[in-house]
Formats: C-alpha cells, sequence, structure tokens
C-alpha cells in the first residue's frame, strides 16, 4: 500500500515496485564487477609488432563492468558513455559478427573456443574514464574486461591467469578481425603496473618496481587512423628487414649490433637507413631503461631525457606526431615535466609526460593550449571489486 502526496510521485513510486518485480523476474542477484586499467607504453612503442621488447605500464584511468545473470537467455549491454546498448543471446556455439571490430561478440567467441559454456543471459554495465580512440588502449582495457567477466559468468566459470586474460583478449581483438597490432595493449591492461614484455620466442612477463612519480596524460582530441598508422609504421620496417635478409641472411632485430649497422650503407636507401638507425636505437634505448630499472638506478631525470629521446625517434622517423601534440609536449616541459612522448599508435590521440613535481601545473599548461589532461599514477591490473 503506497502513501503518495502526489500522482507524479505515486507514478514514481509505482515505476519503482515495477523495475523491482521486473528484476526479481528477469535476474539472479550474483553481481560482478570487473575494473581494468588503461596504459602508456614507456619504452618500446610501435616495437611490439617487429617482435621486440616493450615496456608499458597501467595508468589509474579504467574501464568497468558491472552485472548479473538473468532468468532469460539474453545478453544485454548498457553503454551510457557512448549512449548507447547492444543485445545477443547466449549460444553453445560462436556468434557471426554483425557489424566492424565486433569486440562483444569476439570476446565471447574466444571464451566459446576454450570450451567455457554459457545457458544464462547476462546484463550489464559498462562504464569507463580511459580516453577512447586516443592510444591508451580503450579497446584492449575492454576486452579484458568483458573476457575477464564473462569467464566468471560462465556455466564452467574458469581463473584465467591475468596474462592468459590479456593473451585471449589479444586474439578477440586482433586475430579474430586480421588487423595490425601487437600484443602490448592486452597484456599490460591485464597485468597492470610496470611490465617488461618479450614476445619472442614466446610471450614473457616481468614485473618491475620503477618508484615512478606522477604522470599526465593528455588528449589532443584529434581522431587518429590507428590501423592506417599501423599498417604504415609496421610494413614499410617489415619490407626493411626482408631487404636486409638478401644481405644477411641471419639478421634480427633481437641480436643485430648498432655499430654494425654501418655495413648496409651500401645496400639501403637514405631513408631506409635512418628508419633502421632509429628501429635500432629505440631497442637500445630500452634496454637502457631495462638494465637502470632492475637495478633501482633509474633517476627522475633519466627517466624523462630517454622518453623524449625516445619520443624523437617516433616523430622525426616513423611520423606519427602532430603540430598540436607538438605544442602540448613543449608547454609540459616549459612547465617542468622532465620528458615525454606520444602514446599508442599515433597521428593523433594522447600524449604524456614525467612530472613527479607538481604535475596540475604541468596538466594545467597542456590544456591552456588545447589538450585535455589527466594527472595520473601507475596502477594494478584488471581485478574483481
Amino acid at each position: 500500500m503506497f502513501f503518495c502526496k502526489d500522482d507524479r510521485f505515486a507514478a514514481r513510486c509505482m515505476a519503482s515496485l515495477r523495475e523491482k518485480q521486473y528484476s526479481q523476474h528477469y535476474h539472479i542477484h550474483n553481481m560482478l564487477t570487473i575494473s581494468t586499467p588503461g596504459r602508456i607504453c614507456l619504452f618500446g612503442e610501435h616495437q611490439d609488432y617487429l617482435g621486440l621488447p616493450v615496456i608499458a605500464a597501467a595508468i589509474s584511468r579504467r574501464v568497468q563492468i558491472k552485472g548479473e545473470h538473468r532468468n532469460d537467455n539474453k545478453i544485454i549491454i548498457h553503454l551510457p558513455d557512448i549512449a548507447s546498448e547492444l543485445q545477443m543471446e547466449v549460444s553453445d556455439s560462436r556468434l557471426p559478427y554483425i557489424e566492424k571490430r565486433d569486440y562483444f561478440r569476439s570476446g565471447y567467441n574466444v571464451l566459446i573456443d576454450k570450451g567455457l559454456r554459457f545457458s544464462k543471459g547476462i546484463e550489464c554495465t559498462v562504464n569507463g574514464n580511459i580516453p577512447i580512440n586516443s592510444g591508451t588502449s580503450s579497446s584492449s582495457a575492454l576486452l579484458v574486461t568483458w573476457i575477464h567477466f564473462l569467464s566468471k559468468m560462465a556455466d564452467n566459470p574458469y581463473e584465467f591467469t591475468e596474462q592468459e586474460l590479456g593473451e585471449l583478449a589479444f586474439v578477440a581483438e586482433i586475430v579474430e578481425f586480421n588487423e595490425p597490432g601487437g600484443m602490448m595493449d592486452h597484456l599490460s591492461t591485464a597485468i597492470g603496473n610496470a611490465v617488461y614484455l618479450e614476445f619472442e620466442p614466446k610471450v614473457t612477463a616481468e614485473a618491475l618496481q620503477p618508484n615512478l612519480g606522477a604522470f599526465v596524460l593528455a588528449d589532443s582530441l584529434e581522431p587518429k587512423d590507428t590501423i592506417g598508422v599501423l599498417k604504415r609504421a609496421k610494413f614499410a620496417r617489415l619490407d626493411l628487414i626482408e631487404k636486409i635478409k638478401q644481405h644477411l641472411p641471419n639478421f634480427s632485430l633481437h641480436t643485430f649490433e648498432t655499430a654494425d649497422k654501418e655495413q648496409l650503407k651500401e645496400v639501403l636507401s637514405g631513408d631506409e637507413y635512418e628508419l633502421l638507425s632509429g628501429t635500432l636505437r629505440n631497442r637500445d634505448i630500452l634496454t637502457e631503461a631495462l638494465e637502470l630499472f632492475r637495478n633501482q638506478a633509474m633517476t627522475d631525470a633519466k627517466v624523462g631525457a630517454l622518453l623524449s629521446e625516445h619520443h624523437g625517434i617516433l616523430r622525426d622517423l616513423l611520423g606519427i606526431s602532430t603540430p598540436k601534440i607538438e605544442r602540448m609536449l613543449s608547454a609540459a616541459i616549459e612547465a617542468g615535466a622532465l620528458g615525454g612522448k606520444i602514446n599508442g599508435s599515433g597521428g593523433g590521440g594522447c600524449m604524456f609526460v614525467y612530472a613527479p613535481n607538481n604535475p596540475e601545473k604541468v596538466a594545467a599548461a597542456i590544456d591552456a593550449v588545447g589538450g585535455k589532461s589527466f594527472v595520473i599514477k601507475i596502477d594494478k591490473g584488471t581485478m574483481s571489486l
């Protein structure tokens, strides 16, 4: 029995009751929340798809999925951040793809391939504060979160390791749609903190304890063509490697000594030689940083200097920066940041700077030239809340 003062309040009361009855009819109350961070690439940007190692770090901007089972066979995914909703139905077999980069269905499919089964529907809501399509791995973090969530909601739930979740997300995002790209995004968001990743001869992850202060992540608000940039940066160097192997059949980016590059001057064009030199230097920057981290010998100044050198190569040889990102980096350095770089595939999107001292001042300087900044710290990987 409701005692309401007016008709409008009575209507809200009745709507609340109907919502409660609907929830009781269609839902089984076992609410689950999974949260996963975005990531920045400290060293090794545009190197993972060449099989070279990277050092990445999870950041304190995250995506979250919260949901529960239903008593029917529907999967309903609410996406309030983009004012959208997706619906599908549980099945014992793979779901057909309906749209380009159909990540919710591909995440479901990779678990079906792993033997997980679903007979109960699911309703969930996705929220996040990772900049979208900006180089901070929002799509990879979403897929890690979704696969982690589904793995616990299955009829036969399975506790994948963080690395396994990252590898499954890679399959769902890259392999399923035959797209370019490496595994760094998926592994670093799944594993979390700072991590050194090797991809050959097998995938390995080494936790690092760099004891770093604050960073400032900033979105240029420029749209980027991730696939186009990756194709250009990736395939140009794959072609270069094949050309080198015609003269040095045993050539490998893993083992080739930088000092030996002089012998290739006669067989490479000037642009090709510079591209090789930059790729080798980025590899060596990572090696230098890794040893400093492992030995607890890294300083704040050195972090900044290595980041800025890395960025210069990405800008000048791969051409992935933009005038606006350069203005943002310059403003940050003038305001006290120690160094920084573009983040992700480039051609727009995000950059970040290392700003352990007064990061708010650095953020304000970036905003003043048109960026949208966030003070961030290194954060944990995917987790159940």
